[in-house]
């Protein structure tokens, strides 16, 4: 059983908080079932945040894109997280959600096959760029939509990432594939909208691990060996920037404009944009967890506190920001040493202003 909490902009209800006002000091989320599982993974569209647990999907905000599934009509509230319905047959919700990942007005998710592999690529929403992967005539539906012939026989999908426009693939042999807006190479080549899962050129490596930038996809090689590249745009020099070598790395994030690399040590790696503090600031405590928003992050200490830094002006990084930021340092927006005894900061998230914490007993 878990108790989440989340902060930051929430004009769309996508908090699930109860309401649809911005808060700077942690809400408790609403969830339309008791006894939530430990929530595992965080991923937020422009309007609609996706959570994730070993056993379910749940989604809040705007429904109206079908970045939700399926709704249930007037009793659904939009103000609180609902378990995801992917199609009216049970059988396509009842298969385990892998991965799951968030465009601005699409969700895609990996399900498991019964093999227990996770093989099942589908999407809903919207999908003007070809974020949806369904080819080119069908970009809108609430329904999950399986794209058929992903991945190719005998692989499945070991990582899922996407950012505003794009979503890339990572696959047990090593292999990438990506679709959505590709017009800056963050897909490969040759550059344009790719409407249908395509493998990216071969980056040189056996991939593992991949995040999505706004216009840019960082890649990553196993942590021993330090191999990673940046696809797609330069701009806010990802590219230019980028270290050399990228070894013994524990986890990955990127804002719309900046990357975050933490390694084994808890050290903290950025760089990117930074005009209004997104990347590490000085002094930065052993952080063992990172979860990376639109333009802002969070880490979560060695000692259990969630720190926050970056564009802050939603409330996302709690409530002592100038301007609007949160620059050359940070704001604990939660910390362990307040939480009752034997209870635990499972995981944390970040989305497009908005921040997450959850807490295990």
């Amino acid at each position: 059983m878990a108790t989440v909490y989340a902060i930051g902009s929430n004009g769309s209800g996508q908090l699930g908080i109860g309401h649809k006002e911005d808060v700077s000091v942690p809400k408790q989320v609403l969830f339309d079932e008791e006894n939530i599982d430990p929530i595992t993974l965080v991923q937020a569209g422009g309007n609609h945040t996706l959570l994730l647990t070993s056993e379910s999907l749940y989604c809040a905000g705007d429904p109206s894109s079908g970045a939700c599934g399926l709704t249930f009509g007037s009793k659904r509230s939009d103000t609180q997280f609902y378990k995801v319905r992917l199609s009216t047959e049970d059988s396509a919700s009842s298969a385990p959600v892998a991965f799951c990942a968030a465009s601005w007005e699409a969700s895609i998710i990996v399900q498991k096959d019964h093999d227990g592999h996770a093989t099942i690529v589908s999407s809903f929403g919207i999908g003007n760029k070809g974020e949806l992967g369904l080819g080119e005539l069908l970009f809108r539906t609430s329904k999950a939509q399986v794209i058929k012939g992903f991945p190719p026989q005998g692989l499945e999908v070991v990582d899922l990432a996407a950012s505003v426009s794009h979503v890339v693939a990572v696959l047990s042999s090593g292999d990438v594939y990506g679709w959505g807006s590709g017009r800056k190479g963050q897909l490969g080549q040759p550059e344009g909208i790719i409407h249908v899962p395509r493998k990216i050129t071969d980056p040189g490596f056996k991939v593992v691990r991949a995040v999505c930038g706004r216009e840019f996809t960082y890649l990553l090689g196993e942590p021993e060996s330090g191999k990673h590249a940046v696809l797609g745009s330069d701009k806010w020099s990802v590219q230019s920037a980028a270290p050399a070598t990228a070894h013994d790395w524990k986890s990955v994030g990127a804002s719309w404009g900046s990357i975050f690399v933490l390694d084994k040590n808890g050290k903290l790696i950025s760089w990117g944009r930074d005009d209004h503090g997104q990347l590490s600031p000085p002094g930065l405590p052993s952080l063992s967890k990172i979860a990376i928003g639109s333009e802002h992050a969070l880490g979560l200490t060695t000692d259990g506190d969630v720190l926050a830094w970056g564009w802050g002006e939603h409330g996302n990084c709690g409530p002592g920001t100038t301007n609007g930021d949160v620059k050359g340092k940070w704001n604990v927006i939660a910390s362990s040493q307040y939480l009752p005894p034997g209870s635990r900061i499972c995981t944390i998230g970040a989305g497009c202003a908005t921040s997450w914490v959850c807490i295990t007993p």
